[in-house]
């Protein structure tokens, strides 16, 4: 097996707080290795070293002289002066070199410049890995390559950084969150690639679906130390298991040997001479072994809900558009107790716009909403909120209740309800700015379960949580006797929890589904393939009309259903835009009249240029 990497006895610490000791560990070729951890444990910290992003304390990393390695950053660094395209495209490859430059070409509408791109495409052979490299842009949702980069938003951004990282086909991938930001059909997608790659791969993901179908070993961070699992998720979980029930056995034997011991000196203390020494020091050794038991430490949400009266939340013939776009069209729905609601769609679709009508944050053009009395909403947004860098943990807690009652009556203290999320003593005092992104997730759906809601809404709650914490909160929402929607990526977590789907479709097409993820996920594929299989049937008798005279497009031709092609991924793209912001809520009346004026415009350009573009098709 070729090595491609080795890290040898790594340490790191931030001021008292350690994160890993001695370490070490490889990846081999064509390993698949995921990496599993609590929030604030090191693991970003750890791919920073690996990378040379960062330093450790003591240890040494070495790698192989001649791999490349490709490293997506949780936040990627990006050039904001770039276009698109230069900052897909940013490679010394000669192949993806001529690629750019073909693209660069097309857009130019250059006869003379096109002929010497096509030449080039010709010479180096780019033409089938410029339809691989379509196709990652295309699964990506990058379709206006001449945009600036600094106007993008941040998961488009780390899309693009994706992007040049899977057109570059380096030897490693190391990937810190890569299914952040991304829809569940890119999730979808990305998986399947990540299976057929070449790379060897070495990921930091929450995703369990991801992690269990592509990973072949798992290394685990666990009280600074490291343990390796060969095989996915489901064997990790196996495993670890395993290891912790010996490692508690362990503790009992010696919980045993030291009640021995204890008796030993208390009933012999003139036998603490120079012959017994080794006796007392062992004792010491066993009382550190009897105090090592092994728990996985739980987050028992027992929360406190409100009551929740009769009438809860009922909506009927609402609609909201902006200007032409449809978001929601007379869609009416009656929310019940312990309704567990998960939303899925592209974005765009109008999840948010629902979202901020139902939390009356928003008006709708049509309908009405009947709220009950009793309702109380805990919205965590996927925006989060701006917690203070220079508050104390505690303080955040303090400033929403100094004492936190429970579903059994029990009261608890901030200082205690801390700990409930995993916040150990040594954390209480730290400053906010010195929280990891899941920490900082953690402590802000603090935040929300602690006001006592019982109508529920999650936007995106799994990004940056840890595989324990999700657990956890799996745990209390399944539990939680009030009403519950959640808008998430994350198929796992929506499988465990919900038991009915709003699926957006686009053009205020709401469907509603009661069945988890993956019951609607191959209901959609089975759907799918039974329209191809009657599109086929159907294909033959549409082309029997004979052809006059079979020609090909000339050059001019060519070119103009290139460019046309090109105009219309351009075109598109500015509509999506236009229909996100409309979607957002945000925007002024007079700019909603602007961009629902510019989208009415485009869908006659489009379908002006669609029309040409089949003709050109047919040739």
């Amino acid at each position: 097996m070729i090595s491609y990497l080795q890290a040898e006895n790594l340490t790191k610490s931030y001021g008292e707080q350690a994160l890993f000791e001695n370490i070490s560990f490889g990846i081999n070729k064509d390993e698949k290795i995921a990496l599993i951890a609590k929030n604030g444990t090191g693991k970003t910290s750890l791919l920073n070293i690996i990378t040379g992003k960062d330093t450790p304390d003591s240890g040494n990393v070495s790698k192989k002289s001649d791999i490349s390695i490709g490293y997506l950053e949780q936040n990627p660094p990006v050039d904001d002066q770039k276009t698109v395209l230069e900052q897909v495209f940013a490679s010394s490859n000669q192949i993806i070199e001529t690629i750019k430059n073909y693209e660069k070409a097309l857009a130019s509408a250059n006869e003379e410049a096109m002929q010497e791109a096509i030449d080039l495409m010709d010479f180096y052979k780019a033409w089938d890995y410029e339809l691989q490299v379509k196709q990652i842009l295309t699964q990506l949702k990058i379709d206006d390559l001449n945009q600036i980069v600094g106007q993008l938003s941040g998961g488009q951004k780390k899309r693009i950084a994706m992007a040049n990282l899977l057109i570059n086909e380096p030897d490693l991938l190391i990937l810190d969150e890569p299914t952040n930001h991304l829809d569940l059909e890119m999730i979808e997608w990305l998986e399947k690639y990540m299976q057929k790659t070449k790379s060897t791969l070495l990921m930091v993901t929450h995703d369990r679906y991801f992690l269990d179908r592509v990973c072949t070993q798992i290394i685990e961070i666990d009280n600074n130390t490291v343990f390796f699992y060969k095989g996915n998720y489901t064997h990790f979980l196996e495993k670890r298991e395993e290891r912790i029930n010996i490692h508690n056995l362990n503790v009992v034997k010696a919980q045993n040997l030291m009640r021995k011991e204890l008796e030993w000196i208390n009933r012999m203390p003139q036998a603490r001479g120079t012959k017994a020494k080794y006796r007392v020091d062992n004792f010491q050794v066993l009382k550190e072994k009897a105090a090592g038991k092994m728990t996985d430490q739980r987050i028992e949400m027992e929360i406190q809900t409100r009551r929740l009266g009769k009438k809860i939340l009922e909506l009927y013939g609402i609609s909201k558009s902006f200007g032409d776009l449809k978001i929601v069209e007379d869609f009416s729905y009656k929310f019940s107790r312990n309704e567990k609601i998960g939303i899925v769609g592209n974005n765009g679709s109008g999840k948010s716009t629902f979202l901020n009508i139902i939390t009356e944050n928003l008006e709708p053009d049509a309908g009405r909403i009947e709220k009950g009395e009793t309702v109380v909403y805990g919205y965590y947004k996927q925006t989060g909120i701006k917690i203070d860098d220079n508050k104390k943990v505690i303080e955040v807690i303090k400033d929403i209740a100094e004492s936190i009652t429970l579903g059994n009556g029990k009261v608890l203290s901030a200082l205690q309800f801390l700990e409930y999320f995993l916040f150990d003593a040594k954390m209480h005092y730290s400053l906010v700015s010195k929280l990891s992104g899941g920490e900082r997730r953690r402590l802000y759906l603090m935040t929300v379960l602690m006001q006592n809601p019982n109508f529920l809404i999650l936007d995106e709650p799994t990004n940056d949580l840890d595989i324990m914490t999700l657990n956890v909160l799996e745990d209390y929402l399944l539990s939680f006797s009030g009403c519950l929607i959640i808008v998430s990526h994350d198929r796992f977590f929506m499988d465990k929890v919900v038991d009915n789907l709003f699926v957006f479709e686009g053009n205020a097409n709401i469907r509603n589904y009661p069945s988890n993820y993956s019951d609607y996920y191959q209901l959609k594929k089975e759907k799918e393939k039974e329209l191809k299989i009657l599109e086929k049937e159907a294909k033959p008798e549409k082309e029997k009309p004979e052809k006059e005279k079979a020609r090909k497009l000339t050059f001019k031709e060519k070119q103009e259903f290139d460019a046309l092609e090109k105009e219309l991924h351009l075109l598109e793209n500015e509509k999506k835009s236009l229909e996100d912001a409309l979607s957002s809520g945000t925007l002024s009346t007079p700019e909603i009249v602007e961009k629902s004026k510019r989208i009415s415009e485009l869908l006659e350009i489009i379908d002006q240029k669609e029309m040409r573009w089949l003709e050109l098709s047919e040739i």
